[in-house]
């Protein structure tokens, strides 16, 4: 502030007493802290200034205490404080100010534009909005060459590339720089202006530079016939630097992996290696690699064009195969074929194609149209399939460029049998020797009388099957064996897995019972040990302890098993039990013990036990 008495705020304090009561109420304000900065009025509390131009800058925040005092101010009043604490607001009353006349800046000469070379900045004492600065460059000769921005946030001035440096051309560079305020207040116009200036000098540093072509790029034309090792063009390059290096060419050989071309590499010269052939590529782009021979690190690269020109060295051909026909009713002079023809060369004036016949042919004439087609006509009328079938007609086809190219096509003409608007019925030969074919309901017919046969066929089968499958016991009472198959076969007596033959020779030589070998039990258990028999135990005494146990082992197979023990003992008292010496044996034989032989000989002891009844009652 500028000047004294501002009146800043104004405190108030309140009495409780009576104020009609004497100067009980009467209330007198002082300062007791905040000179000589502020002063008090002591009737109405107002804080003014009390000195002239205060500045922000120098101090920001006072704290000023206020005492209220009754009784007028006198001697025996009450009295209170209170505490005002006073900011003082900032104007724009400080212009920017650069802190150097001159500022050096360094940059490469590679830099690419828009690169940012340094930044400037003008500090301004104000704050807020009355800091803020806008930089520009107003002189100077570099100023096409380079720009400045002003940054808000830290309010700097960024000085960036313009145009591309080049060492070689121009080295230092010296820019006048204007820092100015925003926001300028009237009032303080008499403190000068609000801006400042100062001197960028930019030096270019000097950077190995790459080579440098003559163009952006490059277009050659060649014709396809030319001879190998033709140039078709050159490519020039320098080295910008101020020390001119030597610069070596080199071709990419990505761009020509057929090696097509090739570039000598002290001149850049650009000649052929292989024959051109336009009709299989009419461009060829290039790219041509310039290095410096001291830093070949530094290299540049350059687009070729390369355009093959048109020669005429291919003949004309038929556009298409045709497959063509002559009715046996043909006459002369009609239509049976157009022809067209197709070149893989493209003269600069278009196609112009011309037809006719190798040889004069007395079946077969051509007529040019004059439009790249023909028109195949007969010269006789009447032809027979069955003395030339097909006939060969040869037909030359020729350009009219330079130099004329030609080829010969040859047209294969079948002789057919046509109906009456000559539309094509059959073209071979042999189809007249054959019989008529059959017609469609007799095939119909044929095909029906098979699948009634395959029906008849596989219901006699299925009869036949049926029959097989009635049961031979028509009756209960049918007495006779039944034959029953448990397609167990056993080995024999040389069969030595069924059953240990040598338990049986030396009995006390078994200790454990082992699993039978033959088959395979439905369940697991386990063997149940037995007493070995004495040396002088009868076999007759171990086979019934042995049947005793099968007899009562749940776990026994439940169909007759054969086992050979191959071990001859005493007589049986029984004898033969075969039913085969039945007849030839006695008939007071009493076979009642075999009932004592367990359950399995329950059946022979009915069969052999009754027998005697039988007769008697016969």
């Amino acid at each position: 502030l500028d000047v004294s008495g501002t009146s800043v705020v104004q405190v108030t304090a309140t009495d409780a007493d009576d104020p009609s009561y004497g100067n009980s109420a009467r209330v007198i304000y002082s300062i007791l802290q905040g000179q000589p900065y502020f002063s008090v009025e002591p009737e109405t509390g107002i804080i003014r200034t009390a000195l002239p131009n205060m500045n922000r800058e120098n101090r920001e925040q006072y704290q000023v205490v206020i005492q209220a005092k009754d009784m007028g101010g006198q001697m025996g009043g009450l009295s209170g404080t209170t505490t005002v604490n006073i900011t003082l607001t900032d104007v724009n009353d400080n212009p920017p100010r650069f802190p150097q006349s001159t500022i050096h800046l360094r940059i490469p000469e590679s830099s690419p534009v828009g690169t940012a070379i340094g930044s400037v900045k003008a500090t301004d004492a104000d704050t807020g909005k009355n800091a803020e600065v806008e930089y520009r460059i107003i002189d100077g000769d570099g100023t096409d060459m380079f720009d400045i921005v002003t940054q808000k946030d830290t309010q700097e001035g960024i000085i960036t590339v313009r145009k591309p440096l080049d060492y070689e051309t121009r080295r230092l560079y010296t820019l006048k720089v204007e820092a100015e305020n925003t926001h300028v207040d009237p009032r303080f116009y008499y403190l000068g202006p609000f801006k400042d200036t100062t001197i960028v000098k930019i030096s270019v540093e000097d950077v190995d530079e790459p080579p440098i072509f003559s163009r952006s790029s490059y277009l050659f034309e060649v014709h396809e016939d030319i001879e190998l090792g033709t140039i078709i063009g050159t490519v020039m390059a320098r080295d910008p630097d101020s020390v001119s290096s030597p610069i070596r060419f080199s071709l990419d050989r990505h761009t020509d992996l057929d090696r097509i071309f090739n570039i000598h590499s002290g001149n850049g010269s650009i000649y052929t290696s292989k024959p051109l052939d336009r009709e299989i590529s009419q461009w060829h782009n290039l790219s041509v690699i310039a290095a410096e021979i001291n830093n070949p690190k530094d290299t540049a690269r350059v687009p070729v064009y390369v355009r093959i020109l048109d020669v005429n060295d291919n003949a004309p051909q038929f556009a298409v195969f045709y497959d063509t026909f002559v009715c046996e009713n043909a006459r002369a002079g009609q239509l049976i074929q157009t022809i067209s023809a197709v070149d893989k060369d493209d003269p600069l004036g278009g196609q112009k194609f011309f037809f006719s016949l190798a040889a004069v042919n007395p079946n077969f004439t051509v007529q040019d149209n004059e439009d790249n087609t023909a028109r195949i006509l007969t010269r006789r009328n009447g032809f027979s399939r069955h003395e030339i079938s097909t006939y060969l007609l040869p037909v030359v086809i020729s350009d009219n460029d330079y130099p004329i190219q030609s080829s010969t096509g040859t047209l294969t003409i079948r002789v057919c049998a046509c109906d009456s608007r000559g539309n094509m019925q059959s073209c071979s030969a042999e189809a007249l020797l054959l019989p008529a074919g059959l017609s469609t309901g007799a095939l119909v017919a044929i095909l029906l009388c098979i699948i009634i046969l395959l029906v008849i066929v596989v219901l006699f089968a299925a009869l036949k099957r049926q029959r097989k499958k009635e049961p031979l016991i028509l009756s209960k009472e049918d007495i006779r064996d039944n034959i029953v198959s448990y397609n167990d076969e056993g080995g024999g007596e040389e069969d030595t897995q069924a059953f240990d033959i040598g338990t049986l020779r030396n009995p006390a030589a078994m200790e454990d019972k082992k699993l039978r070998r033959d088959i395979i039990p439905e369940t697991l258990f386990v063997p149940r040990r037995t007493p070995s028999a004495p040396d002088n135990t009868d076999v007759r005494d171990f086979i019934n302890q042995r049947l005793k146990e099968h007899d009562t082992d749940p776990s026994a197979p439940p169909y007759d098993s054969l086992a050979t023990y191959a071990y001859e003992g005493n007589d049986s008292i029984a004898e033969s039990l075969s039913s085969l010496e039945s007849g030839t044996t006695e008939g007071d034989q009493n076979y009642d013990y075999l009932r004592e032989w367990g359950p399995r000989f329950n059946k022979l002891a009915e069969m052999y036990g009754g027998g005697e009844s039988d007769k008697d009652t016969s």
